[in-house]
């Protein structure tokens, strides 16, 4: 009987052990990998459709994790788009409406209000180690800085975009915009040893992007001399190491494929077959990041860490076509715009220790969801009603759909969008003037070919009504 007992006993105690072991497992907060491509297209990758530049490595992270269809971002450019990102609100909530670029970056008053917290301050005041490689553009001076905004360490730079390799840009093919070709005239010109080809069809000029901008390991200059892309997925995989044995949140916001285009030697005859060198140079340039992507997500395998590891992929905003090649394919529009190619966008999600593998999702979801998901599975509560992100985890596993249809609004200038549902109002605003509002159904019209607002008044009358609602209640632009 004794020794009944002291067996009944070692199981009662083991069991104990067992379930606490199994608790703790499955209350294991997650690492956050959040990677931001940056002007990528939503018909680019081979997992929204896209043929002609195989991206194996993103298309492995949509086939093991989470694809949404109509996945959105807050802005159609770059820094208001991120500025909801990493707060998980409305930029328009605190003024961040404007894109700043050049000597504006410099401008003391620019940038993410101190008085917003980001998703890197909360999760670092949960005792996550907390760093940013990559492109920052939320604020170039001394209140802005990232290790200022929550991020224990930053490798990248500041302003709006910077050249992949230094000059006189060894190893890479430069693709610049101009006023005017070397004999005053306009089209294309090809450097004598095909380097450098500059082109007038945009009708400006590449931005000074290197001004006043150097690469900095936290807030120092270092001389960067590989490919950005590269340095950036050296820096990502070297932050993953360090801190692989402890919960943390990396931002890896690549500048690939924003301007200026600078194509890589490898990955320029990996596409020699493509014989617009506009398209290749975008071609190599898209490779090169997907490869980077690939790296990362090895090095999460090589630590044993990718099961408890939430990765985020999306673009910052739409495609910018005219500029870049880049296809927002089968959608209306591009960068700067609010019809659904400035402002749907690659989205994917993986966390293999909860969320099934290889679903697509039609509901549509917002990046501000990116930061209510991350807090939640991190055990972090925001206090009040400022968040305007939901956490999308009953989403993908339970197919808990929100109860009715969000609503998604948008405000860029003069430019003016919502979405109810199936239906979506625009206001396109070319060249600083208010167009008039038009109706779409997203369900019959993707591309947003037939404007429906002189067939349904009453609908539009109704949905404008509610846009103005909700424009009044946010904030004019700062500057």
């Amino acid at each position: 009987m004794s020794r009944l007992y002291s067996f009944l006993r070692s199981s009662f105690y083991l069991g104990l052990v067992l379930v606490a072991a199994t608790a703790a497992a499955e209350s294991k907060r997650p690492n956050v990998l959040l990677i931001a491509a940056d002007d990528l297209g939503y018909g680019e990758l081979g997992s929204y459709g896209g043929k002609e530049i195989p991206t194996p490595n993103i298309d492995a992270l949509a086939a093991g994790g989470v694809r949404f269809t109509q996945g959105y971002v807050t802005a159609p450019y770059c820094a208001p788009s991120r500025a909801a990102l990493l707060t998980g609100r409305y930029q328009t909530r605190f003024g961040h409406e404007g894109n700043p670029t050049g000597a504006l970056n410099a401008d003391p008053r620019i940038g993410l209000p101190v008085t917003e917290r980001t998703l890197a301050d909360r999760l670092r005041g949960a005792g996550y180690a907390t760093g940013l490689v990559g492109k920052w553009h939320l604020g170039g001076t001394v209140p802005f800085h990232p290790q200022r905004r929550g991020f224990d360490e930053f490798f990248g730079f500041l302003h709006e975009g910077h050249y992949f390799v230094p000059p006189p840009w060894q190893g890479v093919t430069t693709w610049l915009r101009k006023v005017a070709l070397p004999d005053g005239g306009k089209g294309r010109w090809v450097s004598p040893d095909g380097r450098v080809i500059w082109t007038t069809h945009m009708g400006n000029k590449e931005p000074d992007y290197n001004a006043d901008n150097p690469i900095v390991r936290d807030s120092q200059p270092v001389q960067e001399t590989a490919n950005l892309t590269d340095a950036f997925t050296r820096e990502a995989c070297d932050f993953i190491r360090r801190h692989q044995t402890q919960p943390f949140f990396l931002y890896l916001a690549y500048n690939a494929v924003h301007s200026p285009l600078q194509g890589a030697d490898a990955y320029m005859e990996k596409f020699r077959h493509i014989p617009d060198i506009h398209r290749r140079i975008f071609a190599a340039m898209l490779a090169n990041l997907d490869a980077g992507i690939g790296t990362v997500l090895t090095t999460l395998r090589d630590t044993g860490i990718e099961r408890d590891t939430l990765v985020v992929f999306l673009s910052d905003n739409g495609g910018a076509t005219r500029e870049l090649t880049s296809s927002n394919a089968p959608l209306r529009g591009e960068k700067g715009q609010l019809y659904e190619g400035g402002i749907r966008v690659p989205f994917i999600l993986r966390w293999p220790a909860q969320l099934p593998a290889g679903r697509v999702i039609d509901t549509p979801v917002i990046s501000m969801d990116v930061t209510a998901t991350a807090l939640a599975a991190a055990g972090v509560t925001v206090e009040g009603a400022g968040q305007d992100g939901i956490n999308l985890v009953p989403l993908l596993t339970n197919d808990k759909a929100p109860d009715r249809p969000r609503t998604f609004y948008w405000r860029a200038g003069t430019r003016a969008a919502m979405r109810q549902g199936d239906w979506k109002i625009v206001r396109d605003g070319a060249r600083g003037r208010l167009g008039p509002w038009q109706l779409f159904n997203l369900a019959a019209d993707i591309a947003e070919v037939t404007d429906l607002a002189a067939q349904e008044p009453e609908r539009l009358k109704t949905l404008v009504a509610r846009w103005e609602k909700w424009s009044a209640t946010q904030v004019e632009p700062a500057w």
